[in-house]
């Protein structure tokens, strides 16, 4: 029991150190300017044509910018004209809900829940809900009239078809620069996997090149369009594939390797990476001298590396590799995310439900401008798990505060016309650039800018002393609802679905094996399965859903210590079983075979739900793919359970 108490103990100075820790990413200076620009620019418009009102409420769409990432631009495109849809919706609903309090309690709890779960589902990175919830109490504050919401609406979507153009001036100059990235990224790691071969580092070096060779995957299914094929995309195709082609022969055959291979593999693989990004390709084969002596999978693995640097440098007519794009439809992803077992699913119940409760008091306290109550609610609970909700609860605290004096100071002064608009361009641009560094830093300048654009908006009259401590006690009641929420309703509500989902993901496996290994007959597509897509959700769902786990508090960490191998497992076999599903030829397994594979599948799956170790079965030999029979190894190894380890 003393140890229990001594380890929660840790826990609260170990939060405030997470808080205010400031992280050394780089400062994204193009970014931060673009964002300030999308922001302050419709002001200056309105203030042109003799209309600040109308210049401030357009700027609303300007936060659109905020949700733009390193993503190809056909996928940016798409996913920034649904935002400023979403922003005029929201501007439409606040206008129209303004005199009924408890509509909009109800709404905002609805935007948030909705908002929450299309982000969470399709793993976009972002903002998430915080913007459509904020725009949407903005509007609320303004002077009643329902009279203007296509006004509003039409402004807020002129203002963020502005941030829609500012964001895709990019592709004018490099219009695969995302994809090129993340191809980058895949030959780096792939060399930090092959220098990682026989050390300590190998496992965690393998689960990192699955993930980039993943979301290489998805990148380039994302900045696919089938109507405009050009030759820059094949040939990163055709680099992705190849790098996928090293890394599996590499896993076959050293995966179990306790010497470490020769280092010029790694450096020539890297010099390859750098020169992906060159306007002409040079070879770098002649650059890295190859050691004197070597076995003959050294030499191949040599071979293949050399391939990728003859693709880079191959003339476009020869590439003639046909693209096969694969990803899930919309409603396999959100059918996939609507379950009653989903953490997508259930963390928008409960951002939605506490939004609603959080707006509901902020009306009955008769708070002056009470949406910054259920807004500051909303900030703090969008961490990603319980410890991160805790550290944003910190982060908003102290730079909200801090960011209300600066705010009062400068609603002292009374600024008007170009100077709102210069106000607003630096304090969007100084949050841009230090949201990446910390969330904090970024929430002094952002409160500011939010309350400068609102109380610019509403017109109201200004007392500094009253607004500032009106301001300071609705971050704080907002705060202390949020945190109140998230501890009753989600404590413990990752931890506990952990196996469940882990025997759903072991399920799905085995019936895509039986359809890899038996006969489907002519015309069957692996990769186009339903098995296939159902074993891609629920993988989606698991890594989502132990991340999250990880985040509780308090977490039982001998119980995390025990899903991480089992997750890992589950994880790197799903790849090697999808990699699989890509391949021309593989091989009929015999009936006893196949049911082997199913019956050690389901052992595995029962001993999961049960919290049972699995007895550990002989896995038939599948040929030509040795890491799937070495994998399924692991896992029943993994789900080996530990007497003394409550799950």
């Amino acid at each position: 029991m003393g140890g229990n108490k001594g380890g929660r103990a840790s826990v609260v100075p170990s939060i405030v150190k997470q808080a205010l820790a400031v992280n050394r990413r780089p400062f994204p200076w193009l970014k931060a300017f673009s964002a300030g620009l999308a922001a302050s620019l419709p002001i200056i418009i309105g203030l042109l044509f003799g209309n600040l009102e109308y210049g401030l409420i357009a700027a609303l769409g300007g936060f659109t910018y905020l949700y733009v990432f390193n993503i190809p631009y056909a996928q940016r495109a798409k996913k920034l004209f649904f935002v400023v849809l979403g922003m005029m919706l929201v501007t439409a609903l606040g206008t129209v809900a303004a005199p009924y309090p408890l509509a909009v309690a109800v709404l905002m709890g609805l935007i948030g829940a909705i908002v929450i779960f299309i982000f969470g589902a399709l793993r976009i990175a972002g903002p998430s809900a915080i913007f459509f919830v904020l725009v949407f109490s903005m509007t609320t504050g303004m002077p009643v009239d329902p009279g203007e919401v296509l006004l509003r609406a039409g402004l807020v979507f002129l203002g963020g078809s502005l941030s829609w153009i500012i964001a895709m001036i990019g592709w004018f100059f490099d219009p695969h620069g995302p994809e090129k990235d993340v191809i980058k990224r895949v030959y780096f790691e792939l060399a930090a996997f092959l220098d990682s071969v026989g050390t300590e580092e190998n496992a965690t070096a393998r689960q990192r090149m699955m993930s980039v060779l993943h979301e290489a995957d998805e990148t380039l299914a994302a900045g696919y369009i089938s109507w405009r094929e050009t030759e820059i995309f094949k040939r990163l195709y055709v680099l992705k594939d190849h790098a996928n082609t090293i890394f599996m022969y590499a896993l076959d055959n050293f995966s179990e390797s306790r010497e470490k291979l020769p280092p010029e593999l790694g450096d020539t693989i890297r010099g390859f990476a750098v020169s992906i990004d060159q306007k002409k390709g040079e070879s770098v084969s002649g650059k890295i001298l190859q050691p004197n002596e070597m076995d003959e999978n050294v030499s191949r693995l040599f071979a293949k590396i050399y391939d990728a640097d003859a693709i880079m440098n191959e003339p476009t007519g020869k590439i003639n590799q046909a693209i096969q794009i694969s990803k899930l439809s919309p409603k396999t992803i959100f059918g996939g995310a609507f379950d009653k077992n989903s953490i997508v699913f259930i963390t928008s119940l409960r951002f939605g439900f506490v939004t609603m409760i959080a707006a509901i008091i902020a009306f009955q306290l008769d708070l002056e401008r009470s949406y910054w109550v259920p807004l500051s609610c909303v900030a703090v609970m969008s961490g990603a798990t319980i410890i991160s909700t805790y550290n944003r609860a910190i982060q908003r605290a102290l730079g909200t505060v801090i960011g209300i004096l600066v705010a009062s100071l400068i609603l002292a002064m009374h600024p008007s016309g170009y100077l709102i608009a210069f106000l607003i361009l630096i304090l969007t641009s100084i949050t841009e650039l230090f949201i990446v560094k910390n969330y904090g830093l970024a929430a002094l300048f952002f409160t500011p800018n939010a309350l400068l654009m609102a109380e610019s908006t509403t017109q109201g009259s200004y007392n500094f002393a009253y607004f500032a401590s009106a301001r300071i006690v609705d971050v704080i009641i907002g705060i202390l609802i949020g945190l109140i929420g998230v501890w009753l309703i989600g404590r413990k509500s990752a931890s506990s679905r952990l196996p469940h989902l882990i025997t759903k993901t072991v399920r799905s496996q085995a019936q895509l094996l039986l359809v890899l290994f038996s006969n489907q007959g002519e015309g069957f597509q692996a990769r186009e399965s339903r098995e296939l897509r159902k074993m891609r959700t629920n993988l989606t769902n698991l890594e989502t859903l132990y991340q999250t786990a990880s985040g509780e508090i308090p977490v039982n960490r001998k119980s995390l210590d025990y899903y991480w191998p089992v997750t890992f497992s589950i994880t790197q076999l799903g790849y090697l079983l999808e990699d699989c599903a890509k391949a021309t030829e593989r091989p009929v397994l015999s009936d006893e075979a196949l049911a082997q594979l199913l019956y050690v599948c389901e052992m595995m799956a029962n001993a999961a739900i049960r919290k049972r170790s699995p007895s550990i079965k002989n896995i038939p030999e599948i040929e030509g793919f040795p890491s799937i029979q070495k994998y399924l190894l692991k896992l029943q190894k993994a789900l080996q359970m530990d007497r003394n380890v409550t799950l």
